[in-house]
């Protein structure tokens, strides 16, 4: 497993804030496994088929991960979902005292189960929270002292996962990842005065509950990459 240590600053452009696409399949032992669809530069879904324009001489994320073409042209909004117009958001952020949000968006979370659930991520300059929109509902709010680090694949794929060795861990998806890895590092560094750490595997664990351990694999496929998330 390759480690980095994520810079101060990556330049990406805004993306959409559409949720991506994922289909259901199975791997050869019949266990669930989730296949990414990726989006082109017109905001269409293409199945599952990675952007035709990543060329191998294009510089990889952070030295590691493929990137898409558009990634290169990014600038960082912060929050996409405007917080403050949310009296139910404000409310959690009043109650707990943080009064900056550094990042904020709709995501995809995968449960223990392998159901993929549509949350909102809010990162402040003291926790991660995360909120399911429909319920209006606080599911979990993370210190950022409690993060230990970050995994990724290296490659074009939208997945993230964020491990959390005192509780369970947290996989999720979205196509500001990049944006997202570097707000956590930049914020934990200053909560904390440690950097967190970012690995890259093609193949990673995740404790999907304090007991039950995931395995999420990634292959590069003719025109795309294939996303499995199996149980250990």
């Amino acid at each position: 497993m390759q480690r980095l240590k994520v810079p101060k600053r990556v330049q990406v452009d805004e993306s959409p804030t559409e949720i991506p696409k994922y289909d259901v399949a199975e791997d050869e032992e019949g266990n669930p496994s989730e296949v990414l669809g990726h989006q082109n530069d017109n905001g269409e879904d293409n199945g599952g088929i990675r952007n035709s324009n990543v060329t191998e001489d294009q510089e990889p994320f952070m030295g590691v991960k493929v990137r898409r073409k558009a990634s290169f042209r990014r600038e960082y909004k912060g929050d996409y979902i405007d917080v403050r117009s949310n009296p139910y958001l404000m409310k959690i952020l009043q109650k707990q005292g943080d009064k900056e949000v550094l990042f904020a968006d709709k995501v995809l979370k995968f449960t223990a189960s392998g159901k993929m659930k549509r949350r909102i991520l809010m990162i402040t300059d003291f926790a991660i929270y995360i909120v399911d929109p429909e319920a209006d509902a606080l599911k979990r709010r993370i210190a950022l002292a409690a993060v230990e680090r970050m995994c990724l694949s290296e490659l074009s794929d939208n997945f993230f996962a964020i491990i959390i060795p005192t509780e369970y861990d947290v996989l999720m998806a979205s196509t500001r990842k990049t944006e997202i890895v570097t707000v956590l590092v930049e914020a934990t560094k200053s909560a904390s005065d440690y950097e967190l750490e970012v690995c890259f595997s093609n193949s990673f664990e995740y404790n999907a509950t304090a007991e039950f351990v995931k395995e999420v694999q990634f292959e590069e496929v003719e025109g795309g990459v294939k996303t499995r998330i199996l149980k250990k």
